[in-house]
């Protein structure tokens, strides 16, 4: 298929990127950062954070190790770690090296493609509520945004998203989805891709893919032009703030991606992800502890009566049955300081995973806080 590549220099795109982030709201949507609250002073010293979905237990032991005896050379690009770990990475995906492009996590490519598959006149797809950034850069460059409410069961309504818009440019889909930690199976996804606008590329972001039991698509990008599957290291693998992800796609998307310009991995990153992938337990230990401590947390706000979405995720939704913002705020000023919510849902709030012991400091300041909106 034949895929329109605009004329842009690396410096304009980041400019873009840049805007896209200082802009706090699209449609009406406040950004993320726009939603954190000041906690009060006397929390500051024992806050609890559950607002942005990262992994309360950090790199896993082999990455700190990893990280502690590559450190005194990261005074060096290390350009040889990044072609290892590419390597090693697609093997285990089972797929072809060139089908792998590794970069300082994965909001980078997903940026990418919001500015490079988007025009005036080749909008966006995305499911409403769902992570706004690629929406951000395509509004940003003057393209449409349809937003496709999800369906009852919180999954992607695909049969709208792939004919809302026969010049649609594409397709955003997270799964499982961000804020709700829904997902939407393997083979509505394939029947997206069936029946989508030719032109249209479907990005399929899987930030959260290892919280689920879910089957993956990063083996549809063989053999096809129209497809961009995102991985990150940054949720279960507890390196939000070393920065690493991957973007799966044929080689010819890839050179689309890398056109816009590259930099070096950070060496931690690099040898912290190589460590993490190479621990077999990883992975299905901390799925199940999360789904552990997720699912008695949904229980209990729900015997309390305030229903919650179902999630495969490390975060949730909850209908606080009131004001959203409010009780937020009413949150971090216990310190506790949890996610936001979104235009389309203002009663349901999206709390992240903590601990154990954070999930009950969540349920104590959850107690008092709800007494505010009565």
């Amino acid at each position: 298929m034949s895929l329109p590549t605009p004329a842009v220099s690396r410096r304009s795109f980041l400019q873009l990127a840049g805007a896209s982030l200082a802009a706090s709201t699209l449609g009406g949507a406040p950004s993320a950062l726009a939603q954190v609250p000041a906690p009060a002073a006397a929390a500051l010293d024992r806050r609890v954070y559950l607002n942005f979905n990262e992994c309360p237990l950090g790199p896993a032991p082999a990455a700190l190790q990893a990280i502690s005896r590559m450190l005194p050379s990261s005074g060096r690009y290390h350009f040889e770690l990044a072609e290892q770990l590419q390597e090693f990475f697609a093997s285990q995906l089972a797929l072809p090296k060139d089908h792998v492009a590794l970069f300082p996590g994965s909001s980078d490519p997903l940026n990418r493609s919001g500015h490079l598959f988007t025009s005036s006149t080749a909008s966006v797809v995305v499911p409403d509520p769902t992570f706004e950034a690629v929406a951000e850069v395509a509004a940003a460059q003057g393209a449409p945004v349809r937003k496709i409410p999800l369906l009852a069961d919180a999954s992607h309504d695909v049969e709208t998203m792939a004919r809302v818009d026969p010049a649609a440019g594409l397709i955003y889909v997270c799964n499982p989805n961000n804020p709700t930690g829904s997902v939407t199976p393997r083979a509505r996804i394939e029947w997206l891709l069936a029946h989508k606008p030719a032109q249209a590329v479907v990005l399929v972001d899987e930030a959260y893919i290892h919280y689920s039991e879910q089957p993956s698509v990063a083996d549809l990008v063989t053999g096809r032009d129209d497809l961009i599957v995102l991985r990150t290291f940054s949720k279960l693998y507890g390196m939000a703030g070393l920065r690493l992800g991957a973007a799966l796609a044929s080689p010819k998307l890839l050179k689309k991606l890398d056109g816009l310009g590259g930099n070096p991995l950070p060496v931690p990153a690099m040898v912290a992800a190589s460590a993490s992938l190479r621990d077999a337990s990883l992975v299905p230990t901390r799925r199940a502890a999360n789904a552990r401590i997720r699912t008695q947390t949904i229980d209990w706000l729900q015997a309390q009566g305030y229903p919650c979405l179902p999630s495969e995720s490390n975060c949730f939704m909850v209908d606080v049955r009131g004001d959203g913002r409010a009780f937020t705020q009413a949150m971090a000023e216990q310190g506790v300081i949890v996610g936001r919510s979104w235009p389309v849902w203002p009663q349901r709030v999206r709390i992240t995973v903590g601990t154990e012991a954070e999930m009950q400091r969540f349920r104590q300041a959850f107690g008092e806080a709800i007494k505010t909106l009565a």
